[in-house]
């Protein structure tokens, strides 16, 4: 890939020494409103009922996000079925008799998830798991038994989830299993609890047998790190004769494979040497793989046989850009279908498999029709020991030369970035930045040897990785050495942190959005629904419980070098945070401070790991912008009334922010 771009030509943009990157010329282009990338979609998350009869999706309803109900003959004549006035509701799935709508939610951010369900035919809400800090997981459905599911809740000990099947009827909750140390559960059609999972000290996990409630003294499957984030059951087919895997031992890349649950043995599926498969369409009758998905640089659909190959090779045709399969019914005559075109925004169908046709349910952002959006590139960029570390380009409009980029790095660390449209990256290119999105080692998806080669690799090698995607950046053109600037969230806002402190000379200003800035005491701070992977943590990260482990995760935390922090830096935390305690940006703040380092932070009092209101969204990417402005010399959308109409606390740096608001006015806050 690499290679053919600098064969079309690149290499005659490639950046001279002393060359500084420009500001894109988008004099004609004009700015597209942080509102419509960053506000409530008009739709989302649409879904069929198993029987067909209703579609459900997810729409504002007085400027916040609720679930909709309409008859799938007239999808227009749709009504909200609930009625959250502030937090929004981002997921929700049918029951399986069609009965009602399930959905989580939960309270400023908290991460204690619990579960409603909403009766179609009188629309009663129900709360189905009435607990407090709780969180609720769904532990097995079925395609036979309609009325019940299973979920565990952790309201006896936060650390495990017991076992309840829940009468979706009468909301009644009959407890099935204690749970006193296991991982998980994996249920069969029957809603039969058949195996559990167990981590093992070494950070791998032990799958044991279960009949009844009595699990099996000696484990089935045995694995150890390497394969702990490529290996897991998928579930049994309907007759509880077939186990799917995505499974990765003995090789790199996970497979999808089938093993034959009497005689144990294994069978590929399907496979593929650069990606992990990410997961299979079932048959919602038999649960039978019907096709799997790979993602290297883009997503694709393989069919296995011939039951959906037809399906897939008409959706592929329509040329409407990359495609997603949600839902289908019990039928499957009807399955829900999203479109993502990239410079278009992403629409969702309903599609008939016997007429091969396809009918537009909604356009999740139409007021995204007519603005200017852009390209994204996957490229292969080469990191300095040999690995290929797949990433995503987007330029601003009509850019001939090197431009200001921003280095927008991915959380987790053990997710990954892919295809698509970027609210992101569209706004940062139509600011007038390149945008460049990094799998740095660690990053999943692409087998577990690139997962282990970032292993107690934080602020080392993983950091190097994104230094040399800035390095093949300024080679090929895109930017200059002087015009960098490091943004992300989570991992990505500690790699912001590490940037500045680590790497002090290589960006000009940074966006940390809650970032972890000590790795002894973001351990020490997890939730405790987290312990079945905390080995993992500390054989992936360092140890907190030894000498050498402690020495480790000091040397790795930013906070450690706070004092060679000397580039602009934002910051933006949600006070109610389960995963990066407020604390990791107070202390970092704080340190700062005391040694007169300017920083700007950005407090919201209602929101978790990231913002899920959107008026706290578009606020902390209005300041952004503007931070991001003089440092680069991109264009901003002014910040407005934006802050007024969110919970945005300034805590620190308000002489910033008041020079944006206007007249003067800033935040609350010091």
């Amino acid at each position: 890939m690499l290679k053919s771009m600098m064969a079309a030509g690149v290499a005659l943009m490639v950046a001279q020494p002393g060359m500084t990157a420009g500001a894109a010329d988008l004099s004609g282009v004009p700015l597209i409103e942080r509102a419509k990338l960053f506000g409530n979609p008009s739709r989302t998350g649409g879904q069929l009922s198993p029987d067909g009869k209703w579609i459900s999706f997810i729409a504002p309803r007085d400027g916040v996000l609720n679930v909709w109900l309409a008859p799938a003959d007239r999808p227009d004549d749709a009504k909200a079925i609930t009625a959250e006035t502030t937090r929004p509701i981002r997921q929700s799935f049918w029951a399986p008799d069609s009965k009602s709508v399930l959905f989580i939610n939960d309270k400023g951010g908290d991460e204690n998830f619990l579960l409603y369900g909403v009766d179609v035919a009188t629309g009663a809400q129900k709360a189905l798991t009435p607990f407090e800090k709780t969180r609720v997981q769904i532990v097995g459905t079925s395609e036979t038994i309609k009325d019940r599911i299973l979920v565990g809740v952790n309201n006896r000990d936060p650390r495990w989830h017991d076992v309840y099947s829940l009468d979706l009827n009468t909301g009644k909750l009959t407890q099935v299993v204690q749970n006193d140390g296991y991982a998980g559960y994996l249920a069969d059609d029957q809603l039969r609890l058949r195996m559990v999972a167990k981590a093992r000290p070494d950070g791998g996990t032990d799958y044991y047998r279960m009949e009844g409630t009595t699990v099996e003294a000696k484990p089935v499957v045995q694995f150890g790190l390497d394969d702990s984030l490529t290996t897991t059951p998928l579930g049994f087919t309907v007759d509880g004769k077939t186990l799917y895997w995505m499974d990765s031992r003995g090789r790199d890349t996970a497979a999808l494979m089938a093993q034959d649950v009497g005689s144990g043995q294994m069978t590929v599926v399907g496979e593929s040497p650069k990606a992990d498969v990410g997961g299979g369409l079932f048959n919602p009758k038999t649960g039978r793989v019907e096709a799997y998905s790979v993602n290297y640089l883009k997503r694709d659909y393989v069919p296995v046989g011939d039951a959906v190959k037809a399906d897939l090779a008409f959706l592929k045709a329509q040329n409407k850009g990359e495609f997603a399969i949600g839902s289908r019914t019990d039928a499957d005559d009807k399955w829900i279908v999203s479109f993502d075109p990239v410079t278009a925004p992403a629409a969702t169908y309903v599609y008939d498999r016997k007429a091969k046709s396809l009918k537009q349910l909604y356009v999740s952002r139409p007021e995204l029709a007519d603005a200017p959006l852009v390209p994204m590139e996957p490229v292969e960029i080469k990191a300095r020991d040999g690995l290929t570390l797949v990433s995503y380009l987007t330029k601003p409009r009509g850019v001939t030369g090197p431009v200001p980029l921003v280095l927008l790095v991915h959380g987790g660390p053990w997710a990954r970035d892919g295809f698509g449209f970027n609210g992101y990256h569209q706004w940062l290119a139509n600011r007038g930045y390149a945008v460049l999105s990094v799998n740095y080692r660690g990053s999943t998806g692409f087998g577990k040897n690139f997962i282990s080669a970032g292993d107690l690799q934080w602020g080392r090698k993983m950091h190097d990785d994104l230094i040399d995607a800035v390095d093949w950046a300024v080679k090929s053109g895109v930017t200059t050495r002087d015009k960098v600037a490091i943004m992300g969230g989570s991992y990505g806002g500690y790699a912001t942190l590490a940037g500045l402190t680590f790497t002090p000379d290589t960006f000009a200003c940074g966006v940390d959005i809650v970032g972890p800035s000590n790795l002894f005491t973001l351990l020490k701070t997890i939730p405790p629904y987290w312990e079945a992977g905390k080995q993992q943590f500390y054989k992936r990260m360092g140890d907190p419980t030894t000498p050498a482990g402690q020495a480790l995760l000091k040397e790795r935390s930013p906070l450690t070098f706070v004092d060679k922090i000397k580039k602009p830096l934002l910051i933006g935390q949600g006070a109610n945070d389960p995963r990066v305690n407020v604390a990791e940006s107070d202390q970092i703040v704080e340190a700062m401070a005391a040694k007169n380092i300017p920083v700007t932070y950005v407090l919201f009092p209602d929101e978790g790991h990231g913002f899920a209101r959107p008026v706290n969204n578009i606020a902390f990417n209005a300041v952004a912008e503007n931070f991001l402005s003089p440092c680069l010399g991109g264009r901003a959308e002014p910040l407005g009334d934006t802050l007024a109409a969110s919970t945005a606390q300034v805590k620190h740096g308000a002489e910033f922010v008041r020079g944006l608001a206007p007249g003067g006015a800033a935040a609350s806050g010091q």
